[in-house]
């Protein structure tokens, strides 16, 4: 049995997020289907994650497995870009360990939330436009307090069914770009909801509705409800995985 890696982007407006459900078109199915009509024969897909509905991804990675080598991998991915809608698009198709899994070999991911204060109808479907002022340097100093805790039950979505709620945040900060704030967070692993719950929370601080120590307080609260209601969909995007070097040994 040969493994693969596919690494694609996808515009989320328009899916009930990556995972197969029944109740609404997905990016895993659009994506098994094409491969399925390519390669003549089901392909089950395991994504890196599950994006929520709405969400994006700059770069997503799944894997799935073929009987045989596939010899042209770039003319697979021009294939299957043909058969996509317009908004999945296919970057390259690389092989890897047989053993390599997509989601638990990852050793961190990235997300990056975009805010506006400026109306633009360019942006508006890809960005938050916020009322009001936020206070950038408090939120950038409440991202600190993220970086002492692995528990964080408080930014969960309630009742999933992950056997434990640790993390390991390595990055987090806001940034500004043009006239846009970028919150960038990256973790070994994130839960349901996670990122868009811990930046509705850092603009609570940002409106001097929640201090520091508040902060603290929510996290180790282990309770959602103390948390700040999450923020939309449509601003986030996931824009990186990363693996060991040695998936790709052949």
């Amino acid at each position: 049995m040969n493994r693969y890696f596919i690494y694609l982007a996808y515009n989320g407006k328009n899916y009930s997020g990556w995972q197969i459900q029944p109740n609404g078109r997905t990016i895993q199915q659009c994506l098994e289907e094409a491969l399925a009509t390519l390669l003549r024969k089901p392909v089950n897909i395991t994504g890196a994650g599950r994006t929520d509905a709405g969400v994006h991804a700059r770069l997503m990675v799944a894997h799935f497995d073929w009987e045989e080598s596939i010899s042209d991998l770039v003319f697979l991915t021009e294939k299957l870009n043909r058969l996509l809608p317009k908004d999945i698009s296919i970057y390259k198709v690389v092989p890897v360990r047989e053993e390599a899994h997509a989601r638990f070999d990852a050793t961190s991911r990235t997300y990056k939330y975009y805010i506006t204060q400026q109306k633009d109808p360019f942006n508006y479907e890809l960005a938050w436009k916020i009322p009001g002022k936020l206070d950038f340097e408090a939120m950038n100093a409440a991202c600190q307090v993220l970086f002492d805790y692995i528990d964080f039950t408080s930014f969960s979505k309630l009742h999933t069914d992950v056997k434990t709620n640790n993390c390991r945040i390595d990055r987090a900060f806001w940034q500004q770009e043009g006239e846009m704030w970028v919150f960038t967070i990256q973790a070994d692993r994130f839960l349901r909801n996670m990122v868009r719950a811990i930046v509705g929370t850092l603009m609570e601080v940002g409106r001097g509705k929640l201090s520091i120590d508040g902060l603290r307080e929510v996290i180790e609260s282990k309770n959602r409800c103390a948390a700040g209601t999450s923020v939309p969909g449509h601003a986030l995007f996931l824009v990186d995985i990363t693996y060991p070097e040695e998936l790709f040994a052949l």
